[in-house]
C-alpha cells in the first residue's frame, strides 16, 4: 500500500487506537487513513527470553493480559489501555503509570518491523537486550508519530510478574511533604516503587464529587498521592513499605492514608486516578501534558493560577500527574475556545526557563507544533528535518505532524 501511495504521491496518515490527544492522526481532505486495527495478533510469547512478538494493532490491555497469563508483566500501563494499540504506543513513545520504575515505551521495545514511505520493509526484530552494532534503527521510529515509517510488528520486553502489590492513597499537608515522601519511598523500597501519582486537591474534589468515585480520605487536604510498590517476595516487601508509611505518618509528612487490602480495593483507588473522563464536565476544557523538574513544580502551578487569574475571573486549574518522572497533566477551564492560543502560551512559556518539555508523553502532532521550539533548539529541529527528508523525501507520511 505504501509503495503505491509513494509512486502516486499520495499522503498517508497511519491510524491505531485513536486515543491520542494532540491531533496526530487527523486526516486532511487530500489524505487517506491507513488503519492497522486488523493487524491484531499476538504471534509469540517466549517465556525463556521474556519477550512477546506482536502485530501493531494489538490493544495494550490484551498484551498485558497475555503476559500476566504466563506469570509475566508488560510494564507499560495507561488509562486508555483498552483502546490504545501497541503500534500507537510505540509511535508516540507512551509513558503512563509505571515510568518511574520501568521507563517509557522505548525502554520496553527490543525490536521492530517498520514499513518505510516507499514500501520497503525494515526488519529489526531482535529479542536481545544488548546489541551495539551501530545505529539503533528501531529508535528512529519510536516517538516519531508515524512520520518516518509505519510500525507493523514489535518484539516487546517483559518482566517477571509481581508477587505482591502494595497500594496506598495518602493525603499530605503541603507539597514539600509529598516530595519528601517520594524520596523516602524511593530510597527505602529496594527498587520496588513503580507508581507515585500526585493529585492536587482540585482533581481529588472533581473525581470524588457526589455520584462519582467514593472519597476514601477527607476532601480537605491540599495534596494526595497514589503510591504503589510491586515486589517479588511477600512478607519483606509488605513490611518494609508499611514501615516507611508509618514513619511518615508519625512525622506528619502524611496527614492520612488508606492501604488497599484487596485487589478490589486497589482497583477502586486506581479509578480515582484513571477516571479522567470526568474532566469533560468542564467547559471550556483545555488539557496539557508537560514535564518539568520536581523542585519547580509547585511554584509553576501557583504561578500559572496567578497568571490566569489576572486575565480571567476564577479560572479552574486542575493538576495531577506522575510525580516521580516530573510529568504534570493540567486541565484548565477559563475564557472560551477563542482563547486557546493565549492559554497555551501562558502554560508553555515558563517551561523554557525551567528546561521543561511542552510534551511529556502525548507527542506533538498538530496541536503543539507551534511550541516545539520552546523545548527543542534550532539545531535539534534541523536534525529532525534532515532525518525526515532522508526517510520520507516526498513527505507522504503523516504530513504536517511534529514539524
Amino acid at each position: 500500500m505504501l509503495q503505491l501511495c509513494h509512486e502516486a504521491g499520495q499522503a498517508v496518515v497511519p491510524r491505531a487506537g485513536m486515543t491520542g490527544l494532540v491531533g496526530g492522526t487527523l486526516v486532511g481532505p487530500s489524505e487517506i487513513a491507513l488503519s492497522l486495527e486488523r493487524m491484531n495478533r499476538i504471534e509469540e510469547i517466549d517465556t525463556e527470553s521474556q519477550t512477546m512478538t506482536v502485530q501493531a494493532g494489538v490493544p495494550l490491555q490484551a498484551i498485558q493480559e497475555a503476559a500476566e497469563a504466563h506469570g509475566l508483566l508488560f510494564a507499560l500501563d495507561l488509562g486508555a489501555r483498552g483502546s490504545a494499540t501497541i503500534g500507537g504506543n510505540i509511535a508516540t513513545n507512551a509513558g503512563g503509570n509505571k515510568v518511574l520504575r520501568y521507563g517509557m515505551t522505548r525502554d520496553l521495545v527490543l525490536g521492530l518491523e517498520v514499513v518505510l514511505a516507499n514500501g520497503e520493509v525494515i526488519s529489526s526484530l531482535f529479542k536481545i537486550l544488548k546489541n551495539n552494532t551501530g545505529l539503533d534503527i528501531k529508535q528512529l521510529f519510536i516517538g516519531t508519530e508515524g512520520t518516518l515509517g509505519v510500525v507493523t510488528r514489535a518484539i516487546l520486553r517483559l518482566h517477571p510478574g509481581p508477587r505482591t502489590r502494595q497500594t496506598v492513597l495518602a493525603a499530605f499537608p503541603d507539597f514539600s511533604s509529598v516530595a519528601t515522601v517520594l524520596q523516602r519511598v524511593r530510597a527505602g523500597s529496594g527498587g520496588t516503587l513503580s507508581s507515585f501519582e500526585i493529585m492536587w486537591r482540585d482533581y481529588y474534589l472533581l473525581l470524588t464529587a457526589p455520584g462519582r468515585r467514593p472519597a476514601p480520605l477527607s476532601q480537605t487536604h491540599p495534596f494526595y498521592a497514589l503510591i504503589e510498590c510491586e515486589g517479588s517476595t511477600d512478607a519483606a516487601d509488605d513490611s518494609g513499605f508499611q514501615m516507611i508509611l508509618q514513619s511518615c505518618l508519625e512525622e506528619n509528612l502524611i496527614a492520612d492514608a488508606v492501604l488497599a487490602q484487596s485487589e478490589t480495593e486497589r482497583a477502586s483507588l486506581w479509578r480515582i486516578r484513571d477516571d479522567v473522563h470526568y474532566l469533560k464536565t468542564l467547559n471550556p476544557l483545555f488539557v496539557f501534558d508537560i514535564s518539568l523538574p520536581l523542585p519547580a513544580m509547585e511554584r509553576y502551578v501557583e504561578g500559572l493560577r496567578a497568571t490566569l487569574a489576572e486575565r480571567w475571573q476564577l479560572p479552574t486549574v486542575i493538576a495531577y500527574g506522575h510525580l516521580g518522572d516530573g510529568n504534570l497533566h493540567l486541565a484548565i477551564s477559563c475564557g472560551d475556545t477563542s482563547n486557546r492560543h493565549d492559554i497555551e502560551h501562558i502554560v508553555y512559556e515558563p517551561l523554557k526557563a525551567l528546561r521543561g518539555s511542552v510534551s511529556a508523553e502525548h507527542g506533538i502532532g498538530l496541536d503543539k507544533k507551534t511550541y516545539l521550539e520552546f523545548t527543542r533548539t534550532p539545531q535539534e529541529i534541523a536534525v529532525m528535518r534532515a532525518v525526515k527528508r532522508a526517510l520520507d523525501p516526498s513527505g507522504i507520511l503523516n504530513p504536517g505532524k511534529i514539524l
